[in-house]
């Protein structure tokens, strides 16, 4: 399914003379974004249709960000041919503060090649130069990886461009709707399904490679956890243990899954090893405990349970099955995910008849709610740990329900709905890793 690119060569310049590095801050609230002006592509004409739509693809994955404030072609004082050097000082005088060059070029046997320049116009120097080859029916990856470049240049964190969600949809009547396992880019491009609707499919997760994901499949009325080889769309039930499982995750090394099973009217983790197929328990007692997430180190697990009489956030020590309870605020606390990079766990939580999303540390400590509504849930994290993808479903009327997909940073800001076809909702949405 996922394209490598063939080749992707870095060569950086020597600046021109020292000065105070180019960096965006990208964890203070309210940062005026940074203005950023992304010339028109040079291409030969064959190619200059693709060309406009990959710098218009850049422009949308750097303006979705909310840290920068992209600066209109009608105002560039100038168009510098790539290998020529910017006049800096006609740049300053429309307040830039990034120039980006780039030049797309037929490579042969069904190949493009992107050739881009980013200037920091105030140090007058050269701060980023990359040559990208693909397939042409890859070309809009280009776009992705050369907007991850810019944001990992200016800001110091991982990009996020180049990524895909998968979800649940759901179609038809709500009181007969089909529910459908789906995947497109992390901008809503490529839309496609990836399951059959013939049996109501629930709660998909990435493997770390970007090969399989796990979900829950009530196939035959057996409600049982399930894979898919996005390669190869085969899909097989992993294991029956007597009860039904739900709520997969991979772990961190892809080599096991978290999952939770119902015996005997309780609900358990266990762990289940991939490659000898045993299962391990990790709690006990009769309660219900779900929703598992790794630690990025895989050493913890994160998840929901009732044990204290109310659902609240656990955090498992997976050495020697030590457990915690880290939230004590008021209301209910669901879905937690931990950050890639370990700082953050991210939650549902519902109160006073509304849900919410938010963050707080893996010690349960400085909880910051991030977006309220009717009805919300299930956030993922993106690659870098500064954006997260949910799903919110509005109420129409007593008989019609609308669900999206939407994304928000840590700081509570900048949320945007990720387009998805006409007709479709979306729930449950997990952000995958950076493609291979």
């Amino acid at each position: 399914m996922l394209k490598k690119l063939l080749l992707s060569v870095c060569f950086c310049l020597l600046p021109l003379w020292a000065h105070a590095e180019l960096k965006v801050d990208i964890i203070a609230g309210n940062v005026s974004p940074v203005p950023i002006a992304i010339q028109k592509f040079d291409a030969a004409k064959a190619d200059a249709k693709t060309a406009e739509m990959l710098r218009e693809v850049v422009e949308n994955d750097l303006k979705s960000t909310g840290l920068f404030r992209i600066i209109k072609l009608s105002a560039h004082p100038q168009h510098v041919k790539m290998d020529d050097m910017p006049r800096f000082s006609d740049w300053m005088a429309i307040k830039a503060q990034v120039l980006v060059q780039a030049k797309l070029s037929d490579d042969g046997d069904g190949k493009y090649k992107l050739q881009f320049y980013v200037w920091d116009i105030n140090g007058k120097e050269q701060i980023e130069a990359q040559v990208l080859v693909a397939p042409k029916k890859s070309a809009r990856r280009l776009a992705h990886i050369m907007a991850d470049a810019i944001y990992e240049r200016l800001t110091g964190e991982v990009g996020y461009f180049d990524t895909q969600i998968v979800m649940t949809t759901e179609t038809g009547d709500m009181r007969n709707r089909t529910k459908r396992l789906a995947i497109m880019d992390s901008d809503g491009f490529g839309f496609r399904y990836i399951s059959d609707g013939k049996s109501m499919v629930m709660s998909p997760h990435f493997s770390p490679n970007m090969q399989t994901i796990v979900f829950l499949s009530y196939r035959d009325d057996d409600p049982m956890v399930w894979s898919l080889d996005l390669n190869t769309g085969a899909q097989r039930r992993l294991g029956q243990f007597g009860g039904m499982t739900f709520a997969p995750r991979f772990s961190p090394d892809g080599t096991k899954v978290a999952l939770s099973l119902v015996k005997n009217g309780s609900t358990n983790l266990y762990e289940l090893d991939l490659e000898t197929n045993k299962l391990r328990q990790l709690t006990f007692g009769d309660v219900i405990d779900t929703s598992p997430s790794y630690s990025p180190d895989g050493k913890r697990l994160v998840f929901n349970s009732n044990k204290s009489g109310t659902q609240q956030i656990h955090v498992l020590d997976l050495g020697n099955l030590s457990e915690s309870r880290i939230t004590f605020g008021s209301g209910r606390y669901a879905t937690p995910a931990w950050s890639p990079d370990g700082n953050y766990i991210a939650f549902t939580k519902i109160a006073d008849d509304t849900f919410y999303i938010g963050v707080m540390s893996p010690r349960g400590k400085n909880e910051k709610i991030l977006a309220g509504g009717w009805f919300m849930e299930t956030p993922s994290w993106a690659p870098g740990s500064r954006r997260l993808v949910y799903y919110e479903t509005e109420k129409q009327d007593d008989t019609e329900r609308v669900s999206h997909i939407r994304s928000v940073d840590i700081m509570g800001q900048n949320v945007y709905d990720i387009k998805l076809p006409d007709n479709v909702n979306g729930l449950e949405p997990t952000w995958s890793p950076k493609l291979p």
